[in-house]
Order: structure tokens, then C-alpha cells, then sequence
């Protein structure tokens, strides 16, 4: 254990100390701030409105389930339960480019969230047209930058990072699946029962 929190601490050091750039300053805390991801997400539904036809309502709904489930568990159960220190109140020489957030660092709620939107995406539009498959890259990307920037800024160890990210796929597949199981043991049945009766 003591390993990987050393790993941890390197790797957290590297991106926030050694890989930095004043242009690259910019954009991690562009995509990192909640005000530039109210835009990105409102082109994100606009997209998915214009190009999910009558699914939209069901992909955007679908995105909003797992994006509160995976902040839920991020933020309202593993931060209060593992209460990790974020690094840039446990380690000295942070280059911290934000103002210190007062909750804990384990996991990360912002890279919990961004995947699992982007892992919604992913489910409904990767097998589209060349369009869609770009869209789902780009979320794919944006999720990955929202991610990175989070030890860049100074705020997330990597291990916090890497959990947020499992934590937003698997809320996407339980909700996806959940409403799978759904469509097929009792929707399903029951269009089907109404269409007999016809």
C-alpha cells in the first residue's frame, strides 16, 4: 500500500510540477471550471437532440442517472468514508491554480462525472455515422482533459483521478443495463400483450 501511495505522489508530482506549460495553464483550468462545463454540456444535449431523434430524451436522461450516481458515490460516499487530504493540503510545493476546495481528494467527483456522460455517449453513438463517432472521441477526450486536469491543477492525487473513472463507467453500465432490464421484462411485454389485444 505504501508503494502505490509513493507511485501516487510521483506521478501526481510530475503532472503538476514537471509536465506544465503556461498554455496548457488555460485550458486544464478552461475544461476544469464548472461555468465552461454548463457551455460544453448544453452543445453535448443540443448534439445528442439533433442527432438522437426520438432516443434523445432517453440518452440525455440516461447520462443525467449515472452522472448523479457516480457524483453520489464519488462525493457522498467514498470522499467522506476514505477521507483522503487532497494533495495540495498533504504535500508541500503543490502548484495549486485554483482556490483550495475545502472537501476531501478521494475519489475524484469531476472525473467520476465526465465519464460517465462520456460512457453514455459512447453506448449510443460509437456504431453511428463518422459524425457520431467523432462526437463520441471528442467526449471520449474532453472526459480524459476534465480527468488530467485535476492533478495539473494541483486539487487530485492520480489514484483519486483513476477511481473517479471507474466510478463514472460503472455507474453508466448499472444504469444502462438496469434500463435495459427494464425495456426487456416489462416494457417489452407489455407492448407486446397491448399489441395482441389489437
Amino acid at each position: 500500500m505504501e508503494l502505490i501511495e509513493q507511485v501516487d505522489v510521483w506521478l501526481f508530482r510530475l503532472l503538476n510540477l514537471r509536465l506544465v506549460h503556461p498554455a496548457a495553464d488555460d485550458l486544464m483550468l478552461f475544461v476544469t471550471q464548472s461555468n465552461s462545463s454548463v457551455h460544453i454540456l448544453s452543445l453535448v444535449a443540443l448534439f445528442v437532440v439533433i442527432r438522437g431523434g426520438k432516443s434523445a430524451i432517453l440518452v440525455i436522461l440516461l447520462a443525467l442517472l449515472s452522472l448523479g450516481l457516480s457524483d453520489f458515490v464519488a462525493s457522498g460516499v467514498l470522499k467522506p468514508l476514505v477521507q483522503r487530504l487532497r494533495p495540495c493540503f498533504a504535500l508541500e510545493h503543490v502548484r495549486l491554480l485554483v482556490s483550495q476546495p475545502g472537501s476531501y481528494s478521494f475519489a475524484s467527483s469531476h472525473a467520476a462525472n465526465s465519464a460517465a456522460v462520456a460512457s453514455i455517449i459512447w453506448i449510443f453513438f460509437h456504431r453511428g455515422v463518422m459524425v457520431e463517432k467523432l462526437f463520441t472521441g471528442i467526449m471520449i477526450l474532453y472526459a480524459l482533459l476534465i480527468s488530467l486536469s485535476r492533478a495539473y491543477i494541483g486539487v487530485h492525487y492520480p489514484g483519486d483521478i483513476l477511481a473517479g473513472m471507474v466510478i463514472g463507467v460503472c455507474a453508466a453500465s448499472l444504469v444502462y443495463l438496469f434500463y435495459s432490464w427494464i425495456l426487456k421484462n416489462i416494457l417489452q411485454p407489455r407492448l407486446i400483450r397491448h399489441s395482441a389485444q389489437e
